[in-house]
């Protein structure tokens, strides 16, 4: 009959449909394996994050844009996975033609590892993790790797095909495609890998095919209940609305694995320089001259601190919870006292031997944080490089839960003297009392290294600084001494000074600013233990929350230094310098290029009444328990979520902090406001 005719040429074009699509997987997954398959291959340059361009050889197979630096395939750079990619022309005023690869959600387009397992690509400069900006040399060139990047892109979209719709449109989240990005994530190609990914997704099109033989009417009862499942679901999204559970989505911290603190007294500061490292000394110093800034001159990594100079200012809140408590002292006295407390804690942490941070990238971030558990509260700390000749840091810090919150910049100036050198922080620090409206405005010692040329190299801490609250009128001068030529061991790291009010001394201070420091008050004569870094103490210190490094911004510290930092605790000095040179060097064509414009910081602005650097997103409000719920930070900005109208519960930090491991994605930590979700 005519319907039975109907019904086997239906079957025969299900048949060959079925073999049709088998076909182009197997031709699929053979060029994925097959080296001599390549759509095209040229140099090309790309911008990197410092905006400048280097020019790399790709090589687009079906599904990835290989990266290298050379023709050959010895130096790989790295791997783009196209399945996840979008393409669009992108105008330029320069010569050449420009297009743009980018994840529209902002993910990762790269591949873990390279085709022949890499872990670790070429050194190049730093490129984005979510887009590439690629710049042919002619436009015709640029419409051929448009059109080529077209079919590449139209081969991967094979494997989602495939796939089961991820939830919020994310392809890594669904079993079948995400199959092939693992495999390219984890390791290079093998024929049992690619035999089990070409029978998965075969067996997803039979399972498909029978799917597509159902009936209408049971394609229409399929229909209906799946409407009803979402049409339920959509409800209770609906009802979540209207209760306290609206989440927020926030950065995600984790504890810090390690932390190192040098040895008390002199013993850390002084270091014993190698024959060899005596030479690179001796190579330095015939460049400069007494008096001469060091901000341009390029340092040995022999003396590098294996991190950022905007991680080493954080230093100073560790005992952040002495803040808490000063904000709740009575009399003025007592809060300075507190705060010169805190003002001590921050000195003595301290490298093993003379070393130096690195000086950070214009535009460099870092951020953390510190629980206390006393208060269950959370003190936020962002810094950013917002110059770099003069090289000025900014920073933030705030806890408004315990009432405080510190803002300043820092510019580090080094000079030379011969046998000698000083390095300035010139700037200051304002800390502000949210409750009591009072500001107190603090200035920094200068480290001192000697014994350059002959003698030990020692490093020590010099010059007058002070601790100023213009409303209450309280005062507190501290000189941090150098050691006297014949001094003894007593004399390392002494401090003296004085608090006052007005003009009336209350307490004369001294001691040694990493071990015990005494106050006297005048009027009594009584002494007391004003700081003792002691086990006790120490033991005390505040656990600090950072980014893990793969969840990082391309800018942050950790990451943006990361292959430095590794060959530095590989005593690899060789490999340090070339990785420290491609940073400062992408730095410097990124400075080129910028000419005359000015750079814009992202996370703080300048005041040129003032000569300062203020936060862009300052909150100084005094907490209210009635309204705010909690303070957490995202992309930088430090922001306040408050309750909502019918708040069943308050947060706690305490509580749910270690779920945060359980319930972060992509860098970022969900708060509910009835606690973690």
């Amino acid at each position: 009959t005519k319907k039975t005719k109907n019904t086997k040429e239906q079957n025969v074009q299900k048949k060959n449909y079925r073999q049709e699509k088998k076909r182009v997987a197997k031709e699929l997954f053979s060029a994925l394996k097959d080296p001599s398959v390549v759509i095209m291959s040229n140099w090309l340059k790309i911008r990197g994050t410092l905006k400048s361009w280097t020019k790399l050889w790709c090589i687009l197979k079906p599904g990835i844009l290989l990266i290298y630096k050379t023709p050959g395939s010895d130096h790989w750079v790295g791997t783009i996975l196209l399945n996840a990619c979008k393409l669009i022309e992108r105008p330029s005023k320069k010569d050449g033609f420009c297009f743009k690869l980018y994840h529209p959600l902002d993910k990762s387009i790269w591949a873990m590892k390279g085709p022949k397992g890499e872990s670790v690509g070429s050194i190049t400069q730093p490129l984005p993790s979510n887009y590439l900006i690629f710049r042919a040399a002619s436009e015709s060139d640029g419409r051929c790797w448009m059109d080529a990047l077209e079919l590449a892109l139209s081969c991967s979209s094979l494997s989602k095909m495939t796939a089961k719709s991820g939830r919020d449109g994310d392809l890594s989240s669904s079993s079948e495609s995400s199959h092939i990005l693992q495999l390219l994530q984890s390791s290079a190609l093998t024929d049992q890998d690619l035999l089990q990914l070409n029978d998965s997704m075969l067996e997803n099109h039979m399972e498909n095919d029978a799917d597509s033989d159902k009936s209408e009417r049971e394609a229409h009862e399929d229909s209906d209940n799946a409407a009803n499942e979402n049409g339920g679901r959509l409800m209770e999204e609906s009802d979540m609305d209207q209760s306290d559970d609206v989440c927020l989505q926030a950065t995600a911290f984790v504890e810090e694995a390690h932390e190192e603190i040098g040895e008390v007294g002199e013993a850390s500061q002084v270091e014993t320089v190698s024959e060899e490292n005596k030479g690179l000394i001796w190579t330095l110093l015939k460049q400069l001259r007494p008096g001469m800034d060091l901000s341009k001159v390029v340092l040995p990594t022999f003396i590098l601190e294996p991190r950022s100079f905007l991680d080493k200012l954080s230093d100073y809140y560790y005992h952040a919870d002495l803040l808490s408590q000063a904000v709740m002292e009575e009399s003025p006295y007592c809060r300075m006292k507190q705060v010169l407390r805190w003002y001590l804690s921050g000195f003595y942490k301290k490298p093993k031997g003379l070393k130096k941070p690195y000086n950070p990238i214009l535009g460099e971030m870092f951020r953390c944080c510190w629980l206390h558990p006393q208060t269950d509260s959370c003190t936020f700390y962002i810094a950013e490089q917002v110059s770099h000749h003069p090289p000025v840091s900014a920073f933030y810090i705030s806890n408004r839960k315990d009432g405080f919150c510190i803002s300043g910049s820092i510019l580090a100036k080094s000079k030379f003297y011969g046998n000698s050198l000083s390095a300035i922080l010139d700037g200051k620090a304002r800390l502000l009392f949210l409750t009591r409206d009072e500001e107190y405005i603090i200035t920094m010692p200068y480290a001192h290294c000697k014994g350059i040329l002959y003698g030990t190299m020692t490093l020590e801490l010099g010059g007058k600084i002070t601790i100023e609250c213009e409303k209450t009128q309280c005062y507190t001068e501290l000189e941090f001494k150098l050691k006297p030529f014949l001094g003894s061991s007593c004399n390392v790291n002494q401090i003296s000074g004085k608090i006052r009010i007005g003009e009336d001394v209350l307490a004369t201070v001294d001691g040694h600013w990493d071990s015990k420091v005494h106050l006297t008050e005048k009027r009594t004569g009584q002494q007391e233990v004003l700081w003792n870094p002691g086990p006790d103490i120490r033991r005390q210190r505040l656990k600090r929350q950072v980014v893990q490094v793969d969840q990082q911004e391309v800018f942050e510290s950790e990451r943006l230094w990361q292959h430095v930092t590794r060959a530095i605790m590989d005593k690899d000095q060789m490999r340090a310098t070339q990785e420290k040179f491609v940073l400062e060097e992408a730095q410097r064509q990124e400075a080129r290029e910028r000419a005359e414009r000015p750079w814009n910081p992202r996370l703080f602005t300048f005041n040129s009444d003032t000569y300062e650097w203020h936060y862009r997103y300052p909150d100084t409000k005094p907490w209210d328990p009635e309204r705010c719920l909690l303070q957490f930070e995202k992309d930088g900005i430090i922001q306040t979520e408050e309750k909502s109208q019918h708040q069943r519960r308050s947060f706690s930090y305490s509580q749910n902090w270690a779920a945060q491991q359980k319930v972060s994605h992509a860098g970022f930590l969900v708060f509910c406001k009835g606690g973690f979700m």
